[in-house]
């Protein structure tokens, strides 16, 4: 085993590590829903993390056969847990504060939505945010690049070449 298999082996496993992790907190966040100050948004934090969760196993279990280098994977890696994390930390402090309607509007206002907070809630909601767009699309198009092949036929191929 290579030392790309090995690391690509450890991040599949924290991956699916992370992934349960979040949907723990998905089930643990079930009993605090009405207790934030904004009951509907704490219904988003549930359904968000439990999303990711599973698709964060999802990834990691494809993780072992993507054909990238070790910077790549370690960025890829990174980028992916920052972007999921990032965006439930927004959702999770608008859930709290009652605040965000600037950044996290629900169509038609739903009851129990968001207020307007104030510029540094909305600022600080907005950033954290903002930042996981980009390293969620970044990580997303490594994972589509590293699945080009499968690393067992890319190992072959660089055999093959001498």
């Amino acid at each position: 085993m290579t030392a790309s298999d090995t690391l690509l082996w450890r991040q599949s496993q924290r991956l699916l590590q992370v992934g349960m992790i979040f949907i723990l907190l998905s089930a643990l966040e079930g009993f605090v829903i009405p207790l934030l100050a904004s009951s509907r948004i704490g219904l988003s934090v549930h359904t968000l993390s439990g999303f990711q969760g599973v698709f964060l196993l999802a990834v990691g279990l494809l993780w072992r056969r993507l054909a990238l280098s070790v910077a790549a994977s370690w960025t890829t890696f990174w980028l992916l847990i920052y972007s999921a994390a990032a965006i439930l930390a927004a959702y999770v402090i608008a859930a709290v504060w009652g605040v965000g309607r600037e950044t996290i509007a629900l169509a038609g206002e739903l009851p129990h939505g968001l207020a307007r907070g104030t510029a540094f809630q909305e600022n600080v909601i907005k950033a954290v945010a903002y930042s996981s767009a980009p390293t969620g699309l970044v990580s997303f198009a490594l994972i589509l690049w590293g699945l080009r092949g499968t690393a067992e036929a890319n190992e072959a191929k660089r055999e093959h070449r001498g």
